[in-house]
């Protein structure tokens, strides 16, 4: 792991893991969103959850393997360049319903951040 003035530089390997985590934001020190990586293993999935109490709009990435987004209870197909947006009060897990484990990466933020997207994007 690299760290300068104002950077952070590190392979997966490096970063803190907890279980079937790899906490990308603490390892990162990351302040103005979350962030970490979740390898699910074949018939495992995610605690089911919402994120209203802390008003956390979620974005979650299928970056290896297939996935089921499970969003208030409907199955979505999430194969390996899936994205998907989740509001806070939806209650969402992700499964592994196929053999082998996929990897999905998952971004948080208060949807009162004060984000200002950039013009062209």
């Amino acid at each position: 792991m690299q760290r300068g003035d104002g950077y952070v530089v590190a392979q997966a390997e490096e970063l803190e893991r907890a279980g079937n985590w790899t906490l990308v934001r603490r390892s990162l020190d990351c302040k103005a969103f979350g962030v970490n990586l979740v390898e699910i293993p074949p018939g495992e999935s995610i605690p089911e959850h919402d994120e209203t109490g802390r008003d956390q709009e979620e974005l979650f990435s299928v970056i290896a393997g297939s996935a089921t987004l499970v969003i208030d209870g409907e199955d979505h197909p999430a194969p390996p360049g899936t994205f998907a947006r989740i509001d806070p009060a939806r209650r969402r897990t992700v499964r592994n319903d196929s053999s082998e484990p996929c990897s999905v990466l998952i971004f948080s933020a208060p949807t009162t951040s004060g984000y200002t997207p950039m013009e062209w994007a």
